[in-house]
């Protein structure tokens, strides 16, 4: 684990950082300089290109991961990484003829009683593209273990644009518009940033001789299209469905309160940078005991970290409203539901790079199925009744449901766990650390309330947690760092 705790901190470090400049962006210069029509419309069509992301990489780069550890001769893994490269194209060009020849119904379809969003949906597609790509040049950094430059690439460097973008907005030096176009070409720049760093890493000897499991590598990476497109829909379909029976304003408010809750997850995304070729390596060596010693430290860790990001994120959530210009309060309610949805997530460790690289990944998709299906129905059922909150409630049905069924199905095809001893006690100091601070109020400016109170749940819920050794991984470096402030 020691790999992993140390290239986790630094890209919890990395990701917060980037999170941080997500914050800004998002509840202050988005709501301030952009306005909720055109901030609607930029996170309806990021939403609508993640959604695309899997099909136009293919699935390659899940396959990337899961195959290139078989490949010990060095010609076969230059021959693999080739066809990697080119894979994507079969399914790049026929989709970019079919949104160029039906550009009209597909726009029919998507927006209904939005026009303002049609002069920009040709852009969901090249968005898809320079996200799907992306994803295979990241691929090809983590597989040789160096995903700390990498998620700096991903979490910081298209934000960081994109706040200059916003503040010549303000000036007027662009029009909004403009700014669509600009945050368009920023996931362009991003995948250059991100091919440039894999080249650098590896740089690649382009054959065109296929590998010789290709049959193996299609099966599994035309599941991965279906099952990545399942975990995208978990992510963004609520977005765009919206616009289906709400103003695109709506989007806006959704997407802010989806943005604080989504918080939670950065030490599992951190993590799991890492953890993900790990688990894909123990797989095909068979050390199963390892991968449960993994598995277990893996939930138990982020259940820390996502649990103390729940906390603060939950009793500050009325002064977070507070500070954010416009009135975006609309999404509060909603910020619970995503933000207990998010943490069921992280509590459950590797569980999903477990599953897709057994024998049983097929399993995921027809989980993953069932998921797309009741989550349509749910926002069908629920937009109607209770807007961007019913949007929410859907979300967390349907996650409740699709982790529950995965985490049962490796327990019991695996015998695999990923709870252990201090599971509950964990569960305990959450409990008891809302109960303490929930109707603690200071009687000051709402930004000093915020900062005080974070402190001080912090503090306590980090003395709670090393007091009770839950993790002895977090232990060892609260130890190591606290040696190292000494000296």
């Amino acid at each position: 684990m020691g790999i992993v705790i140390n290239q986790s901190a630094k890209n919890i470090v990395i990701t917060y950082l980037g999170f941080g400049i997500g914050a800004v962006n998002a509840l202050f210069l988005y709501t301030s300089f952009l306005g909720k029509t055109h901030y609607g419309i930029v996170a309806f069509l990021l939403s609508a290109g993640n959604i695309m992301m899997p099909l136009m990489a293919f699935g390659v780069h899940s396959t990337l991961i899961r195959f290139y550890s078989k490949y010990k001769n060095p010609v076969e893994q230059e021959r693999f990484m080739s066809f990697m490269l080119l894979m994507p194209l079969l399914l790049i060009i026929p989709i970019s003829l079919i949104v160029f020849f039906g550009y009209d119904v597909i726009a029919s379809l998507l927006i209904d009683d939005n026009p303002e969003v049609e002069p920009y949906l040709w852009l969901i597609p090249i968005i898809g593209l320079f996200m799907g790509y992306f994803e295979i040049f990241y691929a090809w950094v983590k597989v040789h273990m160096k995903s700390v430059f990498g998620n700096f690439i991903s979490e910081v460097f298209v934000r960081i644009i994109t706040t200059g973008l916003l503040f010549l907005v303000h000036w007027n030096t662009i029009d909004k518009t403009t700014f669509i176009y600009g945050v368009t070409l920023a996931y362009g720049v991003q995948m250059l940033a991100m091919m440039g760093y894999a080249f650098y890493l590896k740089k690649p000897k382009f054959q065109l001789n296929k590998p010789e499991n290709t049959k193996e590598i299609f099966s599994y990476s035309f599941f991965i299209i279906l099952a990545g497109s399942v975990a995208v829909f978990l992510l963004d379909l609520d977005k765009v469905m919206i616009p289906h029976y709400l103003e695109i304003e709506q989007v806006a408010v959704y997407s802010v309160g989806i943005f604080i809750a989504t918080v939670i997850v950065v030490p599992s995304r951190a993590m799991l940078q890492i953890i993900y070729p790990i688990t894909a390596k123990l797989i095909s060596e068979n050390k199963m005991q390892e991968l449960d010693d993994l598995y277990k430290r893996s939930a138990i860790n982020l259940q820390v970290f996502g649990g103390l990001i729940l906390v603060g994120i939950f009793l500050n959530i009325n002064q977070m409203y507070l500070v954010i210009p416009d009135d975006y309060s609309g999404g509060l309610m909603a910020v619970f539901l995503i933000g207990l949805a998010k943490f069921y997530d992280v509590i459950l460790g590797n569980n999903n790079a477990i599953l897709l690289n057994t024998k049983y990944y097929r399993m995921v998709l027809l989980f993953g199925v069932l998921l797309v299906l009741m989550m349509i129905g749910l926002n069908m059922l629920l937009i109607p009744i209770y807007g961007i909150t019913g949007s929410a409630l859907a979300t967390l049905i349907s996650v409740v449901f699709y982790n529950t069924i995965k985490l049962l199905f490796v327990v019991k095809k695996m015998d695999l766990y990923p709870f252990g001893p201090t599971t509950l006690k964990s569960f305990g100091i959450i409990t008891v650390i809302l109960a303490m601070f929930y109707f603690w109020e200071f009687p000051f400016d709402h930004r000093i309330n915020i900062v005080l109170k974070s402190i001080l749940i912090t503090i306590s819920y980090v003395y709670l947690n090393y007091k009770f050794k839950i993790s002895t991984d977090i232990n060892e470096l609260i130890d190591s760092q606290w040696k190292k402030f000494m000296r």
